[in-house]
């Protein structure tokens, strides 16, 4: 029989809504199926209990037309499950004859149940989440010990992955709640990080960065990786260009000021709408993350839409074909060069050679380069000697508020 000792899920009103990725799960679906078919049953199904002393279905496997699947609710006191986990019926049922609470039950012959099994789902908390069950119309006398205890293992199985699926909805759910918290505290900071000219080492703009709060613990990609995890990834991207955009009076003039968009808020059209909003003199948008865009002619179709409010840049990680083409297609005002390459370009030939090689590339157009991560003095020369023209990094300024990197750019040293 089972065990009387048991801790159900508590719930201060009503049950949240299944997540998505649980009751999608095809791991669990599978654990199901194989448990059903294995043991030759007609029916297999997941159930959780609920408030007001309710199981609904959360997963249903069947050869049968059922007039019940995930989302039916029906009082546990009318369940199988329920009364195997209070211990009222064994968890495996050669036949339901000899118990009478299983012939009290409407299911019993309304089905008919022949066969039956309920194992609970327990957590890793302790608490009974639900019941893994199997069925068939039929009674199988031939059914074994051996039976259940591969019934069992399937279910262990499932109440794992319920238990892994629920932490990972719990993260997610506490994510989107430290994100949108947030958002209402406004507590998206944009710093400055001058931009120099390689040839006489004087600022010519400088980039807007977005900086969160826990800035020692949690980077900005983690922010916004989290914030992409709990389904916020594109507001808190837009969130960061806004706040950028609110910057741009602080630029002097003569200077100008870059701010990173992602390919999706600008195939969009949500960085155009930020940028009309509130015009500004000098403004570059760089263009990151297009890897994934699946509609190129889209993407530059839409930096196109751009140019009359701003210059466009791209983020170019590597060298890779794909971003060389990209560059090709929508011929840039300039093109970034990731700090991989700046920190070898002083020493390793081949650095030097692609380098060369995106020089060569934008040339054609008239555009120009601004090299990523430049720390040493190496690295600048080597970067102007090769025709490089910007230069950004630690060498020339760390970061900085708005109003320190506005008296970076006119000269004035704190």
């Amino acid at each position: 029989m089972g065990d009387m000792t048991f801790i159900l899920p508590a719930f201060a009103a009503s049950a949240p809504p299944l997540d998505g990725d649980l009751a999608g799960d095809p791991e669990i679906a599978g654990y199901l199926r194989s448990a059903r078919e294995h043991l030759g049953l007609e029916i297999a199904l997941i159930g959780r209990w609920v408030e007001d002393g309710m199981r609904e279905i959360t997963h249903v496997d069947s050869v049968l037309d059922l007039p019940l699947g995930p989302g039916f609710r029906q009082h546990r006191e009318e369940t199988y499950c329920w009364h195997v986990l209070t211990g009222d019926l064994p968890e495996m049922i050669t036949d339901p004859a000899p118990y009478p609470v299983a012939q009290a039950l409407h299911i019993t012959h309304a089905l008919p149940v022949g066969a039956h099994f309920s194992v609970p789902l327990r957590l890793s908390d302790g608490t009974v989440w639900g019941s893994f069950c199997a069925m068939s119309s039929q009674p199988d006398p031939t059914l074994t010990s051996r039976d259940l205890a591969i019934f069992e293992s399937f279910a262990a199985m499932a109440a794992e992955r319920i238990d892994t699926l629920l932490a990972a909805a719990a993260h997610r759910e506490q994510t989107r709640q430290r994100i949108e918290d947030m958002f209402e505290g406004d507590a998206v900071t944009i710093f400055h990080q001058p931009i120099h000219l390689l040839a006489d080492d004087q600022p010519a703009g400088v980039e807007c960065l977005a900086r969160f709060p826990d800035v020692n613990k949690r980077s900005p990609g983690t922010w916004f990786g989290d914030a992409e995890s709990a389904g916020l990834g594109e507001e808190l991207e837009m969130t960061a260009v806004r706040g950028a955009i609110e910057t741009f009076g602080s630029v002097p003039q003569g200077f100008f000021a870059a701010l990173k968009a992602p390919a999706r808020c600008v195939v969009s059209g949500a960085v155009r709408a930020a940028l009309e909003a509130e015009p500004a003199a000098d403004v570059v948008v760089t263009l990151t993350q297009y890897a994934a865009a699946e509609d190129k002619l889209a993407l530059v179709q839409a930096l196109e839409a751009i140019r009359p409010a701003a210059r466009v840049a791209i983020d170019m990680v590597g060298t890779s074909y794909a971003s060389m083409q990209l560059a090709a297609l929508v011929k840039p005002d300039f093109v970034k060069l990731d700090m991989a390459l700046a920190r070898n370009v002083a020493t390793d030939p081949a650095a030097r050679a692609l380098v060369s090689a995106v020089v060569a590339l934008v040339s054609k157009w008239n555009g120009a380069v601004i090299a990523e991560g430049i720390e040493e003095s190496a690295q600048a020369e080597a970067m102007q000697a090769l025709g490089v023209t910007y230069g950004q990094g630690y060498l020339f300024a760390r970061p900085m508020p708005m109003v320190a990197a506005a008296q970076h750019l006119a000269g004035i040293v704190g």
